[in-house]
């Protein structure tokens, strides 16, 4: 589907500012509960797991606190996952210094859907930079078939927002392959709007690979929205189809266009689907029902899937049904990221076959 640069190290290579989970046990909402689950976590290493897991070489690029348990806790589990990373250990600076992100995150259940906070002041990601990193080595000796990063990397900071363009200005030089999920949040944006919009048009201009609602389109890359929006699934399509359009003519050197498609039934019910347009290629999954255990990281899992069968230089119809099939495994599992066992797993998701299998 991409040609992908052969003589590579890496096949995924990821800049992202990681955290910690706090997710109650027991589906229990967060505010009435005294007994919760940690784990370590970032929406952009999110997708890199699939192809972790499955055997591919992949690098974090991230910011560390020096001494610190957290960090201590994140390097120690992105060992667990099969990812390699890099990043400066800064100095805490006393108690009200640098630390990691909190997400405090239930997982819903039945009619009670989950929330989330974000607990992010001081967070030590907020100080990548260019400077700390080889870029020139790590893509131009190394060498990285995907670098992959998403919109909360890149507007989290100022730094961070420059970070992501040197990243994206060296690896295109270098043969990489870009892969941006767009992932607005009103939240990162405000009072740098106009600065943004610029940073993101610049990365999706180098982007091969772009992932988003039409609520991401519009808002990030000011594309205009559907002309007209009609009721149920087959009207979402259509217009997504429509608008993806004027995306194509003002970023004609992309690949790829994907996002979810997504209906609530109940915290633990939901119509799973998903779109890829590859070249003159549409791929439409219409929602099918899945059970969820818990609904975060869905779409990261549908971006890692679809990224893995890149990497395998599948046929764009069968990385669109890998990548449902995975966002479809990681609403199973408590942590936010799938975590495949093998391919035949996801591939079972993928049929429909949750039988026992001895």
């Amino acid at each position: 589907m991409i040609d992908l640069r052969p003589d590579s190290r890496y096949a995924m290579v990821i800049p992202t500012s990681m955290g910690t989970r706090l997710t109650p046990v027991d589906g229990q909402p967060f505010h009435c509960s005294d007994t919760f689950k940690i784990q370590a976590t970032s929406a952009e290493s999110n997708v890199g797991s699939v192809a972790s897991y499955l055997g591919m070489r992949v690098k974090i690029l991230t910011a560390f606190v020096k001494d610190s348990p957290m960090s201590r806790l994140i390097k120690d589990n992105l060992a667990g996952r099969h990812m390699e990373y890099e990043g400066k250990d800064f100095e805490q600076d006393g108690p009200w210094g640098y630390r990691h992100q909190i997400n405090l995150a239930d997982s819903g259940a039945g009619s009670r859907g989950p929330r989330v906070a974000n607990d992010r002041a001081g967070e030590v990601g907020r100080m990548l930079d260019a400077k700390d990193f080889d870029l020139d080595k790590l893509f131009g000796q190394d060498g990285v078939q995907v670098v992959h990063l998403s919109g909360l990397i890149a507007a989290l900071s100022p730094e961070t927002s420059r970070f992501c363009l040197d990243v994206v200005r060296t690896a295109k030089k270098n043969g990489t392959r870009i892969s941006f999920d767009l992932n607005h949040r009103d939240s990162f944006w405000k009072g740098r709007e106009a600065e943004l919009a610029e940073v993101f048009r610049e990365i999706a201009s180098q982007a091969d690979i772009l992932v988003g609602n039409e609520e991401d389109f519009q808002l990030c890359l000011g594309i205009k929205g559907p002309e007209a929006g009609g009721k149920g699934i087959d009207a979402k399509i259509d217009s997504f189809k429509e608008m993806i359009g004027r995306v194509k003519k003002a970023f004609p050197d992309t690949s790829v266009y994907a996002t979810t498609l997504r209906e609530v039934v109940s915290a633990n019910l939901h119509q799973w689907g998903g779109i890829v347009s590859a070249g003159d290629d549409w791929h439409v999954i219409k929602p099918r029902e899945i059970g969820v255990v818990d609904r975060i990281g869905g779409g990261d899992g549908f971006a890692a899937g679809l990224l893995y069968g890149i990497l395998k230089q599948w046929e764009s119809e069968k990385c669109a049904q890998f990548g449902w099939a995975s966002g479809a495994l990681a609403a199973t599992m408590l942590t936010d990221y799938a975590q495949p066992a093998d391919e035949a797993q996801v591939w079972s998701i993928w049929q429909g076959n949750a039988r026992v299998q001895r």
